[in-house]
């Protein structure tokens, strides 16, 4: 007699990496890494459109773009909580040397300029023409420190400071000088020192690492690369690189910040900071956007370069995060939203 056992039923890991290929198969890029991390377990899925690379994809240090920002803040916020600096000092307090023009230049804080809220453009105005000229160039690289502060100097905010919210690369660039005269380091040092270091992320950099080992996107025709950006001054707005692994690591302390080294400025860059859009719907925290959902907030940022795309994000009532890694031969990847759907999903407890 033969005695035939039933198929094992599906687990929720079975589930969950399934999701994770449907939802890789419909990201149009040529690299996708689809990272979460659930109660501590990890599931990474990887695939695209191109041709799979020598070193697996899941092992690439890709570009964060403005996902660089959350590291930057919580860097700031760490100074902060060691007395280096306060969070309501003025610019001008760690910069005191410019000669500024304008009076509400003068009441930007470092909060203002954390939160996007100091009235500053997206980007200097003096950039756009290099950046329009030569779309896939490091724009960013033609300033150095000098430069950026004397635009700042002569730069005239949109409106008083923390009376509004504007997206503004420009002004987080700015936290990076401050910092690092507060702190007498250079932010690379001090982003090391005090974030990578203590959260053992060993492999995430500011600023290019190692050629063999970082992801390399596509102009539209899919075969000229893209060189990386460094990004110049402009650093602490958008130069982070990092592995899958190491964004898992880093959703990890968010999720459970007592037993890092950064309990407390994990815990500050999640809280409520404002509101602002259409009846204050949306609320900001010091560097995360921050959405209702099942259970509790979800806590997330996206970022982008011309040729790679970021988006992290976590729950914390779920204890899930998920990091979304991407690189590009266009604009509509369905990256962002295919991860935040992935997330909401999951915060709502399902993997369907």
């Amino acid at each position: 007699m033969t005695t035939r056992l039933a198929p094992a039923a599906p687990t929720s890991a079975d589930a969950l990496t399934l999701r994770l290929a449907d939802a890789v198969s419909a990201i149009d890029a040529p690299d996708v890494v689809l990272a979460v991390t659930r109660h501590g377990r990890r599931t990474t899925v990887t695939g695209g459109t191109a041709s799979a690379p020598a070193v697996p994809r899941h092992a690439l240090r890709y570009e964060l773009g403005s996902v660089s920002k959350t590291f930057t803040v919580l860097l700031l916020s760490h100074l902060a909580r060691t007395g280096v600096l306060s969070l309501d000092d003025p610019l001008t307090a760690h910069l005191p040397d410019l000669p500024l023009r304008h009076p509400d230049s003068r009441r930007i804080t470092l909060r203002h300029l954390a939160t996007h809220t100091a009235g500053l453009p997206r980007i200097p105005g003096d950039l756009i023409p290099s950046a329009l000229l030569r779309p896939y160039a490091d724009a960013y690289a033609t300033y150095d420190t000098e430069r950026l502060l004397r635009t700042f100097a002569r730069t005239r905010p949109h409106h008083r400071p923390g009376t509004r919210w504007r997206y503004s690369n420009f002004g987080v660039a700015l936290l990076g000088p401050a910092m690092a005269r507060a702190a007498g380091a250079d932010c690379p040092t001090l982003l090391t020192r005090h974030v990578l270091r203590p959260l053992g992320m060993t492999g995430t950099t500011l600023g290019p690492g190692a050629p063999s080992t970082t992801a390399v996107g596509h102009r539209r025709n899919g075969t000229t690369p893209v060189p990386g950006f460094g990004m110049g001054p402009f650093m602490a707005a958008g130069a982070v690189r990092s592995t899958p692994a190491d964004l898992l690591t880093y959703l990890e302390a968010h999720l459970n910040p007592g037993p890092t080294p950064l309990r407390l400025p994990l815990r500050d860059v999640q809280i409520p900071q404002l509101r602002r859009g259409l009846r204050r719907r949306d609320i900001h925290t010091l560097t995360w956007f921050h959405h209702p959902a099942p259970g509790g907030p979800l806590l997330f940022h996206a970022g982008a370069t011309f040729g790679q795309q970021a988006f992290l994000g976590f729950h914390p009532a779920s204890a899930t995060g998920i990091a979304a890694l991407a690189t590009r031969r266009g604009d509509r990847l369905r990256l962002v939203e295919s991860a935040y759907e992935l997330l909401y999903a999951l915060a709502a407890g399902s993997t369907l």
